[in-house]
């Protein structure tokens, strides 16, 4: 847990990650990278290494609150898929990355790449848009 991203290291995160939301029992974050425009992540609050390790009450609030965002992804920008990825190898805290692809997009038809090259990055005012329509459609 010393080295977590999510639990001790917010310098590394906040330039990586913008915060936008704390869901039932998950931190909503974009990231700053966007070659899937509205990509982001959910981060259980608690640090856990493993969805196993979850009650039943509690995996189904994360599961709820991973729909949450799916469903507001969806809403916002209006993907032809919104693909779910749980990748814990070299960070261990349970999150979901939520990536929206779109049909004539980057990477449609295969897994999603975690850093693209070049990278995509937006405007503070294109940041500012798309976490609003996010957040208004959790």
């Amino acid at each position: 847990m010393e080295n977590c991203l999510y639990c001790k290291n917010k310098e590394k995160l906040d330039s990586l990650m913008i915060y936008i939301a704390d869901l039932k029992v998950t931190k909503l974050y974009l990231f700053r990278e966007q070659t899937y425009y509205g990509r982001c992540v959910i981060a259980y609050k608690e640090h856990n290494v493993d969805f196993t390790e979850l009650s039943k009450e509690d995996s189904a609030l994360f599961i709820e609150d991973m729909q949450t965002v799916g469903r507001a992804i969806m809403k916002s920008v209006n993907p032809a898929k919104v693909n779910y990825g749980m990748y814990s190898d070299t960070l261990p805290h349970l999150h979901v990355h939520i990536v929206p692809k779109q049909k004539d997009g980057y990477g449609f038809g295969g897994t999603f790449e975690m850093n693209v090259e070049p990278p995509k990055y937006l405007t503070d005012t294109e940041y500012t848009e798309i976490i609003e329509k996010i957040k208004s459609n959790l």
